[in-house]
C-alpha cells in the first residue's frame, strides 16, 4: 500500500491531494487551519481578503484537473472577463482598445474558489485539519514520513512514500531538510517595493455584473512611486478594489486616505465607481509582496520529498499568477506520475518539473519588479523600438495577443502574419483614446459615466 502526505491544504495542496489520489493508495492532507463551512475568507490565509483571479492558463489547467469546476464557479457568480476585450485598461502609454486576444481571467472571492475546489478535490483524500507539521522524518538520502501534532494530542509520525510540501511562501521545508542533513537550500528574494490595500463593495444595481474589469497601471517615472488600481467584479454583485503603490506611495488603509488615494490616480474612474458603490467591511492592507524563489532543484534532495506551488516560487501577488501556476504545476505532476508511477527515487525529477512550470511566471515578475539595476543602458534605437512597441500594443491585435497570452500563461500563437507586427512597429500608430472614447467601448459603463459627467456640469476628467 502506497501513501503520500501533503503538507498544506490551501489551493496548491488541495489540487496536489486530488492528483495524488489518482496514483497513490492513501493520501493525507495536513492543514493547520480549519476550513470554513461557507465561502468566506479563511483565518489561516492572510491574503484571502484580497483580489484573486485565475488567468487563462491556470483556468484551463483547473478545468482539466477537475472537470466541471469552472462551470460551478460561474453558476455561483464567478465572472469571466476577456483581456482586453472585457477590461478597461489604462496602460502606461494610454487606454487599450477592445481586442480579441484569446486571453482572459476569472474573478471571484478566494473563499468561493477554495470551497468549490475543496468540495471537488478532496472526496478521495483524508484531510487532517487542525494539524501542525513539525518536521520531516528520514535522512539526507530518503524522507520516510512527517512528524505532526494534532490539536490536544502528542506528536506522531505519519509514514509516507512521498511527502509534498505545499505550505506556501512561508514554507519551513529548508529548515526541515537541514534538520535531517540536507545541505542549505539556496534562496533568492527580490523585493517589489509594492504594497496594496483592498476593500470589497456592493455594486449599484445598474452596474452589478455588467461592467468590465478596470485596471489602472502606474506610469513609470524616475524618483516617483508607481501607483495604480484594479477593480474586479466578483460574485453576488460585488466589486473587489485593490489600490497599489511602491515605496513612498503606499496606499492607506483608513477610510479617507483610501478614497483620496484612488482620487489621486491618473484617472478617477475607480474612485468614481467606489463612490457610487456601498462599502462592505473594512480596508485590508497587505505588504508581503516580495518575489521569492527557493532553488530546491539545485540541491541534492532526498528521495520521497517534493515542494510545490508558492513553497518553490512565490511571485508578487499583484501579478495574479500564484493559483494559476499551482494549477499548471499540478497538471504537470499528474502527467509525470502517470508516466513514472510513484517512484520515491524520482522525486528530484519531479522537483525539476515543478520548478519548470513556474519559470515563465518568475521571469515575468522579475522583469517588471527588479528595476533597472544591473541592466545596461538601452541604445537610442532600442528606446525608439520600445516606445513604438508600447504605443502599438494598445491597438495592434497581433502585439496585444502576444502580450496578454504571455501574461495569462497561455502558449504563444504561431505567427500568422509577421508583416502585421512590422507595420505596427514601423507605421503611424493609431491615435490614443481619450477617456470618453475608452469608456464608450462598454455601453453600460458609458451610460453611467455620461450621467456622472452631466452631474459635474459636463466636465470630463483628463489623464494626469
Amino acid at each position: 500500500m502506497t501513501r503520500a502526505v501533503v503538507l498544506g491544504g490551501g489551493f496548491a495542496g488541495t489540487l496536489a491531494g486530488a492528483v495524488l489520489a489518482r496514483h497513490v493508495d492513501d493520501v493525507i492532507v495536513i492543514e493547520n487551519d480549519h476550513y470554513p463551512a461557507d465561502p468566506r475568507a479563511r483565518r489561516g490565509l492572510p491574503q484571502s481578503h484580497h483580489s484573486h483571479v485565475l488567468v487563462a492558463g491556470g483556468a484551463r489547467a483547473l478545468r482539466e484537473l477537475l472537470p466541471g469546476t469552472l462551470e460551478e464557479l460561474f453558476a455561483r457568480g464567478a465572472q469571466h472577463r476577456r483581456l482586453p476585450g472585457d477590461a478597461l485598461i489604462l496602460a502606461a502609454a494610454g487606454w487599450f482598445r477592445r481586442l480579441d486576444t484569446g486571453a482572459y481571467l476569472i474573478s471571484c472571492s478566494r473563499g468561493l474558489l477554495d470551497q468549490v475546489v475543496r468540495q471537488r478535490a478532496l472526496g478521495a483524500v483524508s484531510t487532517w485539519p487542525g494539524t501542525r507539521a513539525l518536521g520531516l522524518v528520514g535522512d539526507a538520502s530518503r524522507v520516510t514520513g512527517v512528524s505532526v501534532s494534532r490539536e490536544g494530542a502528542a506528536p506522531e509520525t505519519i509514514e509516507a512514500d512521498l511527502v509534498v510540501d505545499a505550505t506556501g511562501r512561508r514554507s519551513k521545508a529548508p529548515r526541515w531538510l537541514a534538520e535531517i542533513g540536507v545541505a542549505e537550500i539556496e534562496e533568492l528574494t527580490v523585493s517589489s517595493g509594492l504594497a496594496y490595500s483592498t476593500r470589497v463593495f456592493q455594486a449599484p444595481a445598474e452596474l452589478a455584473g455588467e461592467i468590465p474589469a478596470v485596471m489602472l497601471h502606474p506610469r513609470p517615472a524616475r524618483g516617483r512611486p508607481g501607483q495604480g488600481a484594479t477593480l474586479f467584479p466578483i460574485e453576488d454583485g460585488r466589486w473587489i478594489v485593490t489600490l497599489t503603490g511602491t515605496r513612498g506611495g503606499e496606499p492607506p488603509a483608513d477610510e479617507r486616505g483610501f478614497a483620496d488615494f484612488a482620487r489621486s490616480l491618473r484617472d478617477p474612474i475607480v474612485a468614481d465607481l467606489m463612490a457610487a458603490a456601498t462599502p462592505l467591511g473594512g480596508i485590508r492592507p497587505y505588504r508581503d509582496t516580495s518575489n521569492r524563489r527557493r532553488f530546491f532543484e539545485r540541491a541534492r534532495l532526498p528521495a520521497g520529498f517534493v515542494a510545490v506551488g508558492d513553497a518553490v516560487v512565490a511571485v508578487n501577488p499583484v501579478h495574479s499568477h500564484g493559483m494559476s501556476v499551482a494549477a499548471l504545476s499540478m497538471l504537470r505532476l499528474d502527467r509525470e506520475l502517470a508516466r513514472r508511477g510513484l517512484d520515491p527515487a524520482a522525486a528530484p525529477e519531479l522537483q525539476a518539473a515543478m520548478t519548470a512550470e513556474a519559470e515563465s511566471s518568475w521571469r515575468m515578475a522579475l522583469a517588471q519588479d527588479a528595476g533597472p539595476a544591473g541592466r545596461r543602458e538601452a541604445t537610442a534605437f532600442e528606446r525608439e523600438i520600445l516606445t513604438r512597441r508600447t504605443r502599438a500594443l494598445l491597438s495592434s491585435p497581433e502585439l496585444a495577443a502576444e502580450f496578454f497570452r504571455a501574461q495569462t500563461l497561455l502558449p504563444a500563437r504561431a505567427a500568422k502574419d509577421a508583416s502585421a507586427v512590422v507595420r505596427a512597429l514601423t507605421g503611424e500608430p493609431d491615435p490614443l483614446l481619450t477617456t470618453r472614447e475608452a469608456v464608450m467601448q462598454y455601453p453600460v459603463l458609458h451610460a453611467w459615466w455620461n450621467a456622472l459627467t452631466r452631474v459635474r456640469g459636463g466636465r470630463e476628467p483628463s489623464l494626469r
